[in-house]
């Protein structure tokens, strides 16, 4: 199969996603937005993964890529692609599919639980400001207590998720690197960054995401 990244900062890649699409031998090409790439044909792939990213669904005057984006979105949707979307990617496909995207009442920064419909939760990290109404058809999957969209599915082809199933301990530290001011902040649900970094000591060490990397393998056709 044909996998395509949308990519809007060099240090939120595919990450997890990216080494089981590579090791179980599909193809992977990338869009780098901040770098001027140009955007795929939706002939070009069979599977669209947009990534997240620090700017907002909104901040086309400052990003201009993102109305070409979103219109690719748009297509990818209407052409019965397989789409996925992580973090502001959520957002994106929210915001196609005609609902709101806005601030949260509450900044969520860490390693925080994600209630799921069973009434089980598991530990994810969060970085995000925004959150979206959820889109019409669209099924909740996933909620948190800042951010009740946590994760939606609208039919067997979407799917938008607003935390990160994908990152590595890469990603993390360049999240902090380049975001770390956000850490200053106040709010109940902002880790610092010590608090951050002995999470991926706990993340390294345990299994405890497993699960959702094997069905999100399953549900991209890996």
């Amino acid at each position: 199969m044909r996998f395509h990244v949308i990519q809007h900062v060099a240090f939120e890649t595919a990450g997890l996603l990216g080494e089981l699409i590579r090791e179980r031998g599909h193809s992977l090409q990338v869009t780098a937005l901040w770098d001027g790439s140009t955007l795929p044909e939706v002939t070009d792939f069979d599977v669209l993964i947009i990534m997240g990213g620090p700017m907002s669904v909104h901040d086309e005057a400052e990003f201009p890529w993102l109305a070409g984006e979103k219109a690719l979105i748009g297509k990818a949707i209407g052409g019965g692609k397989k789409v996925l979307g992580i973090c502001l990617g959520a957002q994106l496909i929210a915001e196609v599919c005609g609902s709101k995207v806005y601030p949260a009442g509450q900044k969520e920064i860490g390693w925080w639980p994600v209630k799921l419909p069973d009434g089980t939760s598991t530990i994810f990290f969060h970085w995000h400001g925004e959150t979206f109404d959820l889109p019409p058809s669209a099924e909740l999957l996933a909620s948190t207590d800042v951010c009740v969209n946590q994760a939606f599915r609208i039919g067997d082809r979407v799917l938008g998720i607003q935390f990160h199933p994908e990152v590595t301990v890469e990603i993390i530290r360049g999240m902090i690197g380049h975001e770390g001011w956000e850490l200053e902040e106040t709010g109940p649900f902002i880790q610092r960054a010590d608090k951050i970094l002995e999470g991926i000591r706990e993340f390294r060490e345990s299994g405890f995401r497993e699960p959702w990397l094997c069905n999100l393998a399953d549900w991209l056709g890996l």
